[in-house]
């Protein structure tokens, strides 16, 4: 009865693996995540550049017509 409940555990060695494994893994989809995050913030940067040079634009031309 006993050996039945030590079969269902896993080793202390293969749980460790899980966690370096699973450790590695995390890592990598917060890398994955920063990275993806990092793109969303350029192409915002990006967008709000143009914005801003669209409406430097457009106050140029309308002080042109001041003229």
């Amino acid at each position: 009865m006993i050996s039945d409940i030590n079969n269902n555990f896993p080793d202390e060695a293969s749980s460790d693996e899980n966690v370096e494994k699973y450790s590695l893994n995390g890592i990598s989809l917060a890398e994955k995540h920063a990275q993806a995050q990092a793109q969303k913030n350029l192409l915002a940067r990006k967008r709000i550049d143009e914005l801003r040079e669209k409406k430097r634009l457009k106050d140029l031309l309308d002080d042109s017509e001041d003229w």
